[in-house]
């Protein structure tokens, strides 16, 4: 299982606590699945992006944080594309190769 999660959880900033403690929720609740999975079927693999080419500041209210958003991505945004090569080098790995945590950011990205 690959789950999605935010550089918002490692990079913790100024006005986004609650939103990067909800992604270090979901990163210790996937830790906590697979120690759980004793059986060693369970295969789960975290995917932090930084920012990539989304539609994402559109549901942003606030105009700020939405512009702020906004030309930090024109800068410099992966592709969908570089996201997706990394979720599937971590779901082609062998069946005895967990990949458990991925972050997928712009180089230039702070």
């Amino acid at each position: 299982m690959v789950t999605i999660i935010s550089t918002a959880g490692i990079k913790i900033v100024p006005t986004m606590a609650v939103y990067a403690a909800t992604k270090n929720a979901v990163r210790t609740f996937l830790e906590g699945l697979r120690q759980e999975s004793t059986e060693g079927w369970l295969r789960l693999t975290s995917v932090s992006p930084g920012y990539v080419q989304t539609e994402l500041a559109d549901s942003i209210d606030d105009p700020e944080v939405r512009r702020e958003i906004q030309a930090n991505a024109a800068k410099f945004a992966i592709t969908p594309d570089a996201l997706a090569r990394a979720v599937a080098f971590a779901v082609e790995e062998p069946g005895d190769v967990e990949v458990g945590d991925i972050v997928v950011r712009p180089t230039l990205q702070g």
